[in-house]
């Protein structure tokens, strides 16, 4: 299952990467232009013009304008403060502290285990989080608090599988594809649970259905104030170690020569992408191919270079989610689309388009 040395393939034009410093600036700022731009999206659509305004007065606390929206009415104004900045703006923050999750722990988990198909979910977290969210609807526990005890319950259920592979890896006995291997039989466990869970209670299965197909739209700045720190502490600590990864590329024999302890690093590179990915899971519900996907988008602008990968994985995984989001919002404005909708359309066909190109995963990162 694991690809040949990606370090061994030339990155984009002829080995020579694109100038990362104007690069990454130019991410950044099309992340936070279309962040702002996302915010007029929605059943009532806003000028962007007033949503900007709201938005940098909001942030700088009135410094830059006195008033959120000059020119016009005081009710009108507030009405459309509480939408752009208590309704949609909170969604669309957790949209790309998710997507940066995501595409971070793809990016991290397809180096380390050499493999261009491995995704976060492919360890079995995303069957163990929905498994502690669908408890919280089929034994009705904590109505009153079930806005902070299904993310609680989602984080702890996302651990348990994570935790198990990590145990696993840390026997030092187990081979990476052994690994995967792990986690698809772990999601199939945790997968009959949660059918046994539904069977149990029917009424839940349109709560929990809905939560496992991505939800963004009751995101709030307590969420954001969560899982924003988690993302970039571990996002950091994964960065550290990029140069690690790509010596892995190299093979585990030479990398272990050239300083590096390939069994270490992929323990812990496990236990990081876990706790992100549970995170992410916990507040946003189960979003499919955002890690899989970015990372490959990345590698084909900037190489193959981890340091590179990862972090316009973050940006590029951010940005695909803010893009569903728009999606979800407008394909049918009478009706809340999951974001996984959008997502698992886009996902499908790329991966398809992955696969069937002439050269198949060779510039992806992956074998041909």
């Amino acid at each position: 299952m694991s690809g040949a040395p990606a370090s061994a393939r030339p990155g984009p034009a002829g080995g020579r990467p694109a100038p990362l410093v104007a690069l990454f600036t130019l991410l950044t700022v099309a992340l936070a232009l279309l962040v702002i731009l996302s915010v007029t999206v929605g059943p009532e659509p806003l000028p962007w013009t007033a949503t900007l305004e709201i938005v940098l007065h909001q942030l700088t606390g009135g410094r830059l304008f006195s008033s959120p929206c000059p020119g016009v009415t005081s009710a009108e104004c507030g009405r459309w403060v509480q939408v752009v900045w208590d309704a949609r703006f909170p969604d669309l923050v957790l949209a790309v502290a998710v997507g940066a999750a995501l595409g971070l722990s793809g990016g991290s988990l397809q180096g380390v285990f050499r493999n261009p198909l491995a995704d976060p979910y492919l360890l079995g977290l995303s069957a163990g989080a929905a498994l502690g969210a669908s408890s919280v609807y089929t034994f009705d526990l904590e109505p009153a608090n079930r806005a902070f005890v299904l993310p609680f319950l989602a984080f702890v259920g996302g651990l348990i599988p994570g935790t198990v592979i990590y145990l696993a890896a840390r026997s030092g006995r187990t081979s990476p594809q052994t690994l995967l291997l792990t986690g698809v039989a772990l999601n199939a466990f945790f997968s009959a649970i949660l059918a046994t869970f539904l069977l149990y209670n029917p009424v839940a299965n349109i709560s929990v259905s809905f939560w496992l197909l991505g939800d963004l739209e009751y995101a709030t700045w307590g969420h954001d104030g969560l899982v924003v720190p988690v993302v970039l502490v571990v996002g950091v600590l994964l960065l550290l170690r990029a140069r690690e990864v790509n010596l892995l590329q190299l093979g585990p024999d030479v990398a272990q020569s050239l300083g590096s302890d390939p069994r270490r690093l992929t323990r812990q590179v496990i236990l990081l992408t876990t706790v992100v990915t549970a995170a992410a899971v916990a507040f946003a519900g189960i979003i499919g191919f955002i890690g899989l996907v970015a990372p490959h988008i990345v590698r084909r602008i900037v190489g193959v270079d981890y340091g590179r990968v990862l972090a316009g994985s973050a940006l590029v995984g951010g940005a695909l989610l803010v893009v569903a989001w728009d999606v979800a919002q407008v394909v049918i404005r009478s009706v809340i689309v999951p974001v996984g909708i959008p997502t698992a359309f886009f996902g499908a066909l790329f991966f398809l388009y992955l696969l069937y190109r002439p050269s198949g995963l060779s510039r992806a990162g992956g074998p041909a």
